[in-house]
């Protein structure tokens, strides 16, 4: 397993989705969509916190798209 790279775009991106605590919409391969917030991330997975502030942990191979909630 390669190290968590924190100077990748998409990783920083992601980083101040969380210190905002902006809500996001996450779809994934299977074709499931996700709304919540980003609780925190790894090399492997993202925790989602969804409406109910269910924690949803997510492998990032399983995630089609990433945007913020308008």
């Amino acid at each position: 397993m390669s190290e968590f790279e924190t100077g990748l775009p998409s990783v920083r991106l992601i980083q101040s989705y969380i210190k905002d605590k902006q809500q996001i919409e996450l779809k994934l391969l299977t074709g499931d969509l996700l709304v919540g917030r980003i609780f925190w991330q790894d090399h492997g997975f993202l925790c989602l916190l969804d409406t109910s502030e269910q924690q949803i942990l997510i492998s990032r191979s399983a995630i089609a798209y990433l945007k913020l909630n308008s």
